[in-house]
């Protein structure tokens, strides 16, 4: 099967993984232009790269003729323009998160794809990770039982461009940086057919003289009764803290992606170089990733994305589902603002989600509320009389 051509929109952070994923990861799939708002930086990263063209004039690089893939690394504010470019160019297109400003900017791109009938993935890369790909599987294989709360936390010293500053052009602070990633983590574990209802979320700004939030913390109220719950901060001191947690009604998952990965180091500082996305040392103890691009996710990432293209279906991470967290997030702001429950505003596609029910253990008329082995390998049940309502120990024999 014939690879992909792709244009490069954006030569920031985001677009150094893309193309390092790219070029050297898949293979087949390669970057033949790039485009970036500086001719300068543009020449250089095609240098870096070695990438055939570059190009400071937007429509040239959407239109290249010899592209079939246009991927928009760009910041915020240029996502809604570009993806209409794109679709009307007949091109597949792949964005990275967060789709949208707002709610309202990522419906219309949605509709502006569908519209066109073009291919259009979501870059959300950490719903890619190789450990979050297979929690994921174990989750849905029912490892765990029905998911009841989902932990999702985010945290690092800040943004590495200026632009991620000025919540004019992103759409908000810490929260539309690393909140959608947190969110579509948790949609993953509790089902994307569960419909998120309202958000409780408190936000502050406590270190930088920024006019948006540089932490917060947020619940998810879904359908099923499951509780979603995210950790976002642009003030952590030590690198990047990528941590989630699963609980269910038969189990628990606890993953983390980057500060303690089995791979520790000390050093007094002789070498230096650079150790792993947002680390802020090259001495003492560090946490070094082994193969980043593909701990972020961005290998199997790709891989789903041209994949989907070749076999003409949806990848895990469409643009309807980056429209969803937008309106989670919209959803997180009212919250904030108002200090109360605010509901999740959205055109919902996914259908109903029972609440999740058990039906409980009885003994001798009893409910059991739960079972335990004693120290000396006893069996304990706790037990409710379901005519008074009374709780009471139970000893029993197996």
């Amino acid at each position: 099967m014939n690879g992909h051509t792709i244009t490069m929109l954006g030569t920031g952070l985001i677009g150094d993984f893309y193309t390092n994923t790219l070029q050297s990861q898949r293979g087949r799939d390669q970057v033949r232009v790039v485009y970036s708002r500086s001719a300068e930086r543009g020449e250089a990263f095609r240098k870096r790269w070695g990438i055939q063209e570059s190009t400071s004039e937007l429509s040239a690089a959407i239109n290249h003729p010899d592209t079939d893939v246009v991927v928009v690394g760009l910041p915020n504010f240029l996502h809604e323009e570009v993806v209409g470019l794109v679709a009307n160019a007949g091109k597949s297109v792949l964005c990275t998160k967060p789709l949208g400003r707002t709610a309202e900017e990522a419906l219309r791109m949605l509709e502006v794809v569908e519209g066109a009938g073009v291919f259009a993935g979501y870059l959300e890369d950490l719903c890619y990770t190789p450990k979050t790909l297979k929690a994921i599987a174990s989750v849905r294989g029912g490892a765990i039982g029905d998911v009841t709360w989902v932990r999702s936390r985010e945290a690092h010293p800040g943004p590495h461009s200026a632009w991620f500053w000025d919540g004019r052009l992103t759409g908000g602070g810490a929260i539309i940086d690393l909140g959608c990633h947190c969110i579509e983590i948790i949609r993953n574990f509790v089902g994307k057919g569960n419909r998120p209802v309202d958000v409780l979320c408190h936000t502050d700004t406590l270190v930088h003289p920024i006019a948006d939030e540089d932490n917060a913390v947020a619940l998810i109220r879904f359908e099923s009764g499951a509780i979603g719950q995210f950790e976002v901060s642009w003030t952590f001191r030590g690198g990047m803290d990528l941590r989630d947690e699963v609980a269910g009604t038969h189990g628990t998952v606890w993953l983390n992606h980057f500060l303690r990965t089995g791979f520790e180091m000390f050093t007094a500082g002789g070498g230096g170089g650079y150790v792993a996305e947002k680390a802020e040392s090259t001495a003492g103890w560090l946490f070094p990733v082994g193969d980043e691009v593909s701990e972020l996710g961005y290998v199997d990432m790709f891989n789903d994305m041209f994949h989907a293209i070749d076999e003409g279906r949806a990848p895990q991470e469409t643009f309807y589902d980056g429209y969803v967290v937008n309106a989670i997030m919209d959803a997180a702001y009212r919250s904030a603002a108002s200090h109360a429950w605010a509901p999740v505003d959205l055109e919902w596609r996914g259908g109903t989600t029972p609440r999740m029910t058990t039906v409980p253990e009885t003994f001798e008329g009893q409910v059991v509320i739960k079972r335990e082995t004693l120290p000396d390998g006893r069996h304990k049940l706790i037990l409710k009389d379901p005519t008074s309502g009374d709780f009471t120990d139970r000893i029993v024999t197996g």
